[in-house]
């Protein structure tokens, strides 16, 4: 197992990496509040990696099989996943949005911050106090890293972690989506919630190719499921028929409180759910 490094970036943010755990953070508040922020983070994060490879057989189990863990970042993983459970998840679809829970709970428990961040590979964790403000960036194609759009997280909007998912994020994708984020209470709920909500994006098309997971990958939690492995053009009925499936299921979500609110492309069309009442910048 790689040895974790720590790297400061430009913009005052610091950037920690372990194996595939890619964590790039920002704290604001007081300067002595930020250091001790910060070294905290450091501290914590070396343990990260080695309590989730300790028990990835249970975290690749099935929800439904009610999956034990002990150590504290695969608990918010179950946790985020159980709402969740009726449809098939295993743990690791809150894997990212997890560890970036528990680095910024790490700062938060440490010191004072008027505002923080913590990006797992675009899985994000927000903190954000009465009168501030976070800007966040809305994902239109994660293949070429645009972005298409903005929202302002205040303390009232209740949100607390941001996370994208889709055909061409680094985990495999059942639906065709080219991006769905989620805003939700914590990263690991949006985490969980964005891998449903892209995989419910979908349609019957032979422009599109799919292979059971396991022939990708022989470790996949998904097994022999079909994942999608490339898309090619699409009807606009096509394209209307897979987001108006993936809505349903985001609204699903939202009417239950599980989640604040979602946005999904696919090509150049977008729906949306819950983001009319969210201030943009």
């Amino acid at each position: 197992m790689d040895r974790p490094t720590v790297q400061r970036l430009t913009g005052d943010r610091l950037h920690l990496s372990h194996g595939p755990i890619d964590v790039v953070l920002r704290v604001w508040g007081a300067a002595d509040a930020i250091h001790a922020a910060e070294a905290a983070a450091v501290a914590l994060f070396p343990s990260i990696l080695p309590g989730l490879a300790a028990e990835i057989p249970a975290l690749r189990r099935p929800m439904a099989e009610a999956p034990r863990v002990t150590g504290p970042v695969a608990q918010r993983m179950v946790a985020a996943c159980l709402p969740f459970a009726p449809i098939f998840l295993t743990p690791m679809a809150a894997v990212a949005g997890a560890v970036a829970d528990a680095v910024l709970a790490e700062m938060r428990a440490t010191a004072p911050l008027t505002r923080a961040y913590v990006n797992d590979g675009g899985d994000i964790a927000v903190h954000v106090m009465p009168g501030e403000a976070l800007a966040i960036g809305l994902a239109a194609d994660p293949a070429r890293l645009a972005l298409g759009g903005s929202l302002q997280i205040t303390a009232g909007s209740g949100i607390g972690g941001v996370a994208t998912s889709g055909r061409h994020g680094r985990s495999f994708s059942m639906g065709i989506a080219d991006a769905v984020t989620v805003l939700a209470r914590d990263a690991a709920t949006a985490d969980a919630a964005a891998t449903l909500v892209a995989n419910a994006v979908d349609c019957d098309s032979a422009a599109i190719r799919r292979a059971p997971a396991s022939t990708l990958d022989p470790d996949s939690d998904l097994g022999a499921r079909m994942v999608t492995t490339a898309v090619g053009p699409l009807s606009a009925a096509d394209v209307a028929h897979a987001l108006t499936a993936g809505l349903a299921r985001a609204e699903a979500f939202r009417a239950a409180g599980h989640i604040i609110g979602a946005v999904l492309r696919l090509g150049d069309a977008v729906r949306a759910t819950g983001l009319g009442t969210l201030p943009r910048p």
